[in-house]
């Protein structure tokens, strides 16, 4: 799906890049993802993204997963490797080195400060992605109803979601949505 003359440059620019702003983990790059990989790149459709999105959820491992497979959906195992890297690789080193920093200075005030501040953008940036996978996953009436009606019973009440994800994978395949 890509015309780029060396994707694998291209992944590791667009994922390096967009690690450094993944405040909150890579699910909150989200959108960010989905706009490069479908609307850019063209790499992908809206629904191979919300499928690619429910597999790295349902595997086990770390949501960096849903990288690893947009990367292998463009080059293979080397595109893969290289997406990976690129959206793990300087993450850790800069948190490397602010812990390093905010360990020298933890009588100053300015860590706290920064926590605080941190922890609206992560949460506007998960709203953000849960309003894209359900923008690019809910393509009927029904779609849309168990989706909010999901949301309602996740916030409202104590359920495991795991019985939310179980009714709504019952509901796909009895194809009711």
């Amino acid at each position: 799906m890509n015309e780029d003359l060396n994707p694998i440059w291209t992944l590791i620019w667009t994922f390096g890049l967009m690690s450094l702003f993944a405040v909150g983990g890579a699910n909150a790059a989200i959108p960010e993802m989905h706009r490069i990989a479908v609307e850019v790149h063209h790499w992908m459709t809206d629904k191979e993204f919300a499928d690619v999105f429910a597999i790295s959820q349902l595997s086990p491992g770390p949501n960096v997963l849903i990288v690893t497979l947009i990367g292998y959906s463009v080059a293979g195992i080397a595109g893969a490797l290289a997406a990976t890297l690129a959206m793990c690789g300087p993450t850790a080193l800069l948190a490397y080195y602010v812990s390093r920093l905010l360990t020298r200075s933890r009588h100053s005030r300015w860590p706290a400060i920064i926590q605080a501040a941190l922890v609206p953008l992560s949460i506007g940036l998960m709203a953000a992605s849960g309003f894209i996978l359900a923008r690019t996953s809910d393509q009927s009436w029904i779609a849309v109803l168990t989706t909010v009606a999901t949301a309602i019973v996740a916030f409202a009440t104590r359920v495991n979601p795991f019985w939310l994800l179980l009714a709504g994978g019952v509901l796909g395949f009895a194809g009711v949505i």
